[in-house]
């Protein structure tokens, strides 16, 4: 029986959440009830990132302009920035994060998505962040950031779609 003080005499099963990783994962998939396959699309960040270039940007989600990249994150990333905040989740290993806050930004106020940035930036060092799996850091609009991961990583990035972001739905999806 179930706990009564907990709202009840059904007992409910238990559940262990086994976490991914770059070097170990299930690909995993939607299975379908009542609906049809072409309402949905299922993509493995850490498959997505096993066979991807490193610091490339892969869309695996969108909703509208907003997409969840992933990134293998591996050596070290050009400097970035974007007119908008990003997040970057640490999925798998370790990250370094460092932070320029801009004199000047090179991007419209209303632009979408980051881009590199050639060479240096030219601003007030902020700071650093150290991620490790599960950690997130605020990219703030504005600033210039730049990854750093000794060894091969998974980060989940969160911003608005952009130039560099990469669409590979037909080789990353399951859609049957």
């Amino acid at each position: 029986m179930g706990n009564p003080s907990r709202g009840g005499g059904v007992e409910h099963s238990s559940y262990t959440t086994v976490f991914g990783s770059l070097d170990s994962y299930d690909k995993g998939g939607v299975e379908l009830i009542n609906d049809d396959a072409r309402h949905y699309a299922f993509s493995n960040m850490f498959e997505v990132a096993a066979n991807a270039k490193p610091w490339e940007k892969i869309a695996v989600a969108k909703n509208f302009e907003y997409v969840l990249e992933a990134v293998r994150a591996e050596g070290t990333s050009e400097w970035r920035t974007a007119a908008h905040d990003e997040f970057a989740v640490c999925m798998d290993g370790n990250v370094t994060v460092d932070l320029v806050k801009l004199d000047a930004s090179p991007l419209a106020e209303d632009a979408e998505g980051s881009i590199a940035l050639d060479g240096e930036p030219e601003g007030a060092r902020m700071g650093r962040i150290h991620l490790g799996r599960g950690h997130q850091a605020l990219l703030p609009a504005g600033a210039a950031y730049r990854f750093t991961a000794e060894k091969p990583s998974v980060l989940m990035m969160q911003t608005i779609a952009g130039p560099d972001t990469q669409y590979r739905w037909a080789e990353i999806c399951q859609t049957v």
